[in-house]
């Protein structure tokens, strides 16, 4: 690891149900962009995941307290919060902002914070140092509107029920004596998401003759009208997608605010139960999983 040169950061594989172990120490899964932040006395670099350089699209976090020697690396989420809870929606806009006037105006009126959940570079590389002695070296550095510390937990099903009730995100659950690993999906990082669950009608169908999946568009009713809500994915052996395939295509879309070259439009008669995180400002679904065929009774 290289002060002020991008890497790909350590990843988290996903478990359906939250778990108590003294091995473990759980955190909130914040809603967010993750980033790394390079800091030195007069340095200031932001990394997103990918490596590209996000610096000049959050100014504000250049209030981020600078050490008066040290050279840092932290890893971390960029979070809006909206009602003292995380909004990605807000976000979403920040990520393609390319005008300094309007990449001002959003830092000043509706500023991001950086939440670090782990330090991996102190004057030298940290990662194979364990969680825990990372997390001692984290929690030693100050905080203010701008440059938060994620907390710790003891007991993840506890913490678990509690984002449930808030309809948070979800939570995060770390080995302690987990070293860092860069660029990797590990099992010492597990992440249990608080998913929706909703019936939504199948509108059209997309597909590429050589996949073995294809791809549903959904909506849902209201006031007598059919908005789109987002696409989700589905094996093409399963009964519905068999179907979908029966059905008489249509001509035009059934979707009152959606319409596009390419999809097989079809009459929303069948329903399918889609699980995902949450939705975007437009109202579309993110990370949306097919689950199963909703049958009349």
């Amino acid at each position: 690891m290289i002060f002020g040169k991008p890497f790909k950061p350590m990843l988290l594989k996903e478990v359906p149900t939250p778990f108590n172990s003294s091995e473990y120490v759980y955190e909130l899964k914040f809603d967010g962009i993750r980033a790394t932040i390079h800091l030195g006395p007069q340095e200031f670099k932001i990394f997103s995941r990918s490596g590209k350089d996000i610096t000049a699209l959050y100014p504000e976090l250049q209030q981020i307290p600078r050490p008066h020697k040290d050279h840092l690396i932290f890893d971390g989420e960029i979070v809006a919060f909206v009602q003292n809870k995380p909004s990605f929606a807000h976000l979403e806009e920040r990520e393609h902002l390319k005008d300094p006037l309007k990449i001002q105006y959003f830092a000043t009126h509706q500023p991001v914070c950086y939440i670090a959940f782990d330090c991996l570079y102190q004057n030298r590389d940290l990662t194979s140092l364990t969680l825990i002695k990372r997390q001692e070296k984290l929690h030693s550095f100050p905080e203010n509107d701008y440059f938060l510390i994620s907390p710790t937990f003891n007991d993840g099903q506890k913490l678990f029920r509690k984002v449930v009730k808030l309809n948070l995100e979800g939570i995060v659950a770390k080995r302690l004596d987990s070293p860092y690993e860069v660029a990797t999906r590990s099992s010492n990082w597990l992440k249990i998401k608080n998913l929706q669950k909703s019936v939504f009608y199948v509108g059209g169908l997309s597909e590429e003759p050589q996949n073995a999946v294809a791809s549903l568009y959904l909506g849902e009713y209201k006031d007598g009208k059919l908005y789109f809500v987002g696409k989700v994915t589905i094996g093409k052996r399963q009964k519905l997608y068999t179907k979908l395939k029966k059905l008489p295509p249509r001509q035009t879309s059934p979707f009152s605010d959606y319409h596009n070259v390419g999809v097989t439009y079809l009459p929303p008669k069948y329903q399918c139960l889609v699980t995902y995180l949450n939705r975007t400002r437009q109202n579309h679904l993110r990370e949306a999983t097919f689950k199963k065929e909703i049958k009349d009774d």
